[in-house]
Protein backbone atom coordinates (compact mmCIF):
# COMPACT_ATOMS: atom_id res chain seq x y z
CA UNK A 1 0.00 0.00 0.00
CA UNK A 2 1.88 2.80 -1.03
CA UNK A 3 -0.76 5.21 -0.55
CA UNK A 4 0.22 5.19 3.12
CA UNK A 5 3.94 6.48 2.28
CA UNK A 6 2.03 9.39 -0.43
CA UNK A 7 -0.05 10.39 2.29
CA UNK A 8 2.64 11.24 4.75
CA UNK A 9 4.61 13.33 1.66
CA UNK A 10 1.80 15.12 1.35
CA UNK A 11 1.32 16.16 5.14
CA UNK A 12 5.00 16.94 5.02
CA UNK A 13 4.56 18.63 2.54
CA UNK A 14 1.62 20.69 3.44
CA UNK A 15 2.92 21.05 6.96
CA UNK A 16 6.21 22.87 6.08
CA UNK A 17 4.05 25.33 3.72
CA UNK A 18 0.88 26.05 6.65
CA UNK A 19 3.92 26.83 8.54
CA UNK A 20 4.49 30.39 7.01
CA UNK A 21 0.84 30.75 8.52
CA UNK A 22 0.88 30.22 11.95
CA UNK A 23 -2.31 29.56 13.83
CA UNK A 24 -3.98 28.96 10.21
CA UNK A 25 -6.10 25.52 9.97
CA UNK A 26 -5.70 23.54 6.38
CA UNK A 27 -9.01 22.84 5.86
CA UNK A 28 -8.34 21.70 2.72
CA UNK A 29 -5.72 19.64 0.06
CA UNK A 30 -6.53 19.45 -3.57
CA UNK A 31 -4.43 17.05 -5.71
CA UNK A 32 -4.11 16.67 -9.19
CA UNK A 33 -3.90 12.27 -10.08
CA UNK A 34 -3.21 10.94 -12.73
CA UNK A 35 -4.82 8.26 -14.42
CA UNK A 36 -1.44 6.28 -14.88
CA UNK A 37 0.16 7.62 -11.43
CA UNK A 38 -1.21 3.89 -10.08
CA UNK A 39 -2.83 5.64 -7.33
CA UNK A 40 -6.68 4.20 -5.43
CA UNK A 41 -8.58 6.94 -4.46
CA UNK A 42 -10.39 4.82 -1.60
CA UNK A 43 -7.21 3.57 -0.08
CA UNK A 44 -5.37 7.03 -0.65
CA UNK A 45 -8.32 8.91 1.35
CA UNK A 46 -8.52 6.04 4.74
CA UNK A 47 -3.97 6.75 4.77
CA UNK A 48 -5.13 10.81 5.17
CA UNK A 49 -7.64 10.14 7.97
CA UNK A 50 -4.09 8.04 9.62
CA UNK A 51 -1.36 10.24 8.14
CA UNK A 52 -2.83 13.75 9.44
CA UNK A 53 -4.30 12.25 13.16
CA UNK A 54 -2.44 14.52 15.88
CA UNK A 55 -0.45 16.79 13.32
CA UNK A 56 -2.13 20.33 12.37
CA UNK A 57 -4.21 18.69 8.99
CA UNK A 58 -6.35 16.61 11.10
CA UNK A 59 -9.75 17.37 10.34
CA UNK A 60 -8.44 18.50 6.95
CA UNK A 61 -10.44 17.42 3.52
CA UNK A 62 -8.70 15.30 0.87
CA UNK A 63 -10.08 16.37 -2.69
CA UNK A 64 -8.87 14.39 -5.21
CA UNK A 65 -9.17 15.39 -8.88
CA UNK A 66 -8.53 12.57 -11.45
CA UNK A 67 -6.87 13.58 -14.51
CA UNK A 68 -7.51 11.44 -17.82
CA UNK A 69 -4.83 10.25 -20.00
CA UNK A 70 -4.12 12.80 -22.79
CA UNK A 71 -1.82 12.06 -26.07
CA UNK A 72 -0.40 13.29 -28.49
CA UNK A 73 -0.79 12.15 -32.12
CA UNK A 74 2.43 12.10 -34.20
CA UNK A 75 0.25 11.32 -37.44
CA UNK A 76 -2.63 13.32 -37.40
CA UNK A 77 -1.12 16.43 -34.90
CA UNK A 78 -3.84 15.97 -32.15
CA UNK A 79 -4.15 16.10 -28.39
CA UNK A 80 -6.71 13.52 -27.68
CA UNK A 81 -8.12 11.66 -24.45
CA UNK A 82 -7.80 7.89 -24.73
CA UNK A 83 -10.63 5.87 -23.22
CA UNK A 84 -8.79 3.33 -21.58
CA UNK A 85 -4.66 2.54 -20.59
CA UNK A 86 -4.83 -0.25 -22.42
CA UNK A 87 -4.64 1.38 -26.12
CA UNK A 88 -2.69 3.95 -26.93
CA UNK A 89 -3.86 4.86 -30.27
CA UNK A 90 -5.19 7.80 -31.39
CA UNK A 91 -9.19 7.91 -30.73
CA UNK A 92 -9.32 10.41 -34.04
CA UNK A 93 -7.16 8.39 -36.52
CA UNK A 94 -6.30 5.53 -35.07
CA UNK A 95 -2.94 5.43 -35.37
CA UNK A 96 -0.71 4.51 -32.37
CA UNK A 97 0.16 7.73 -29.63
CA UNK A 98 2.75 7.51 -27.39
CA UNK A 99 3.43 10.77 -26.34
CA UNK A 100 1.97 11.45 -23.22
CA UNK A 101 0.67 14.67 -22.47
CA UNK A 102 -1.28 14.03 -19.23
CA UNK A 103 -1.97 11.21 -17.24
CA UNK A 104 1.16 10.83 -14.64
CA UNK A 105 0.63 13.93 -12.45
CA UNK A 106 0.28 13.05 -9.05
CA UNK A 107 0.42 16.86 -7.10
CA UNK A 108 -0.34 19.33 -5.03
CA UNK A 109 -2.68 21.46 -6.86
CA UNK A 110 -4.04 23.76 -3.57
CA UNK A 111 -3.95 23.97 0.06
CA UNK A 112 -6.97 26.27 1.37
CA UNK A 113 -6.26 27.65 5.28
CA UNK A 114 -8.66 28.90 7.49
CA UNK A 115 -7.81 31.83 9.77
CA UNK A 116 -7.23 30.96 13.42
CA UNK A 117 -10.13 31.86 15.51
CA UNK A 118 -9.73 35.26 17.75
CA UNK A 119 -9.12 34.13 21.04
CA UNK A 120 -11.29 35.63 23.86
CA UNK A 121 -9.71 37.05 26.59
CA UNK A 122 -9.24 35.76 29.84
CA UNK A 123 -11.48 35.84 32.82
CA UNK A 124 -9.56 38.16 35.66
CA UNK A 125 -7.00 38.66 32.71
CA UNK A 126 -5.85 42.63 32.41
CA UNK A 127 -7.39 44.12 29.96
CA UNK A 128 -4.40 45.88 28.12
CA UNK A 129 -5.97 49.10 27.45
CA UNK A 130 -6.70 49.44 31.16
CA UNK A 131 -2.87 48.45 31.48
CA UNK A 132 -1.60 51.60 29.82
CA UNK A 133 -4.06 54.16 31.26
Amino acid sequence: MHELSIAMSIVDAVTESAAAYPGARVKEVRLRVGALASVVEDSLQFCWELATEGTPLAGGVLVIHKLPVIVHCDACGADAEIEGVQRFRCPRCGELAADLRQGRELEIDSIELEDPEPREPEIGAPNPVEEQI
